[in-house]
């Protein structure tokens, strides 16, 4: 049930679909982006990544080549996160970035 509409729905994954007008909802741009729940994940993950580590960046008032010193990468990389382009990192390189801004990485995982 709808708790705004009271309609029923149907819900598949993080997907729910509202019966009243067929507009598909979801819970993450990645969940509407993705259909592979394995990249799915990863894109979830590195995304929240680059976001934390931008707004640290940001927070820090650095240039684009101070930041590139802090990260260990290059300031067209620098920019390249900045821009949100996500398919330039792998989860890994972010870990270690966020790491060298100080900030506290950790995964949980569940069944």
């Amino acid at each position: 049930m709808d708790a705004r509409s009271g309609a029923p729905n149907t819900a598949t994954g993080d997907q729910k679909v509202d019966s009243m007008v067929g507009v598909q909802k979801f819970d993450n741009v990645w969940d509407a982006l993705e259909a592979d729940p394995i990249r799915r994940q990863n894109l979830k993950l590195r995304s929240e990544l680059m976001i934390r580590i931008s707004e640290e960046l940001r927070a820090l008032g650095v240039t684009q080549t101070r930041a590139a010193e802090l990260l260990h990468i290059s300031q067209p990389r620098v920019s390249a996160l900045l821009h949100g382009k996500i398919d330039k990192f792998r989860l890994d390189s972010l870990v270690d970035m966020a790491h060298r801004l100080g900030l506290d990485v950790s995964l949980r995982l569940a069944s």
